[in-house]
């Protein structure tokens, strides 16, 4: 498929974007050149390769997990500025008043 001035001038409108004439130009060639690329790719054939999310494999990694005692509630807040029954206190963010 190849690609014109008014392709990418329509394209550009629908993007709510302006473009100068020197724009239209450059971005007419830029994208031209980028679909005569993809268009290569429908020349592999690709009839024997299975369909992969990634070009490489890949695992998670994870670490064992351990079972810890925890920090007691009152040494978690104690350095916190404002505390109110063992629990952090924050301020009010979200208005439920709509």
């Amino acid at each position: 498929m190849a690609i014109n001035r008014d392709v990418v001038k329509y394209t550009s409108n629908l993007a709510r974007i302006e473009l100068s004439d020197e724009e239209l130009d450059h971005f007419t060639g830029q994208l031209d050149r980028i679909l005569a690329y993809v268009d290569k790719l429908n020349t592999l054939n690709v009839a024997n390769l299975e369909p992969a999310s990634r070009p490489l494999e890949m695992k998670n990694v994870y670490r064992e997990d351990l079972v810890k005692k925890s920090l007691p509630a009152s040494e978690a807040i104690k350095n916190a500025p404002d505390k109110e029954n063992n629990l952090f206190k924050v301020p009010k963010i979200i208005d439920t008043e709509a």
